[in-house]
């Protein structure tokens, strides 16, 4: 688990870069959710409240963290 900080922070900085191509970031996002821990959910839902991004990338982000709140029931 030692490696997810920084993973976690790699993907977060992937999906808020809006320089890079949309479909780069919509995979960060998505395993984002995958990694599925707390921290990741954390991610997810600061991504879903950052206005600059897409309308379709929040709304990803937020399914995402759904993912990982059912997941952990």
């Amino acid at each position: 688990m030692t490696e997810h900080p920084n993973e976690l922070k790699k993907l977060a900085a992937i999906a808020t870069d809006l320089e890079l191509a949309a479909p780069l970031r919509i995979k960060a996002i998505e395993q984002l959710g995958r990694i599925g821990s707390h921290e990741a959910l954390r991610a997810l839902l600061d991504l879903a409240a950052n206005e600059k991004l897409v309308t379709k990338e929040r709304e990803l982000a937020l399914k995402q963290a759904r993912k990982v709140i059912r997941s952990s029931l």
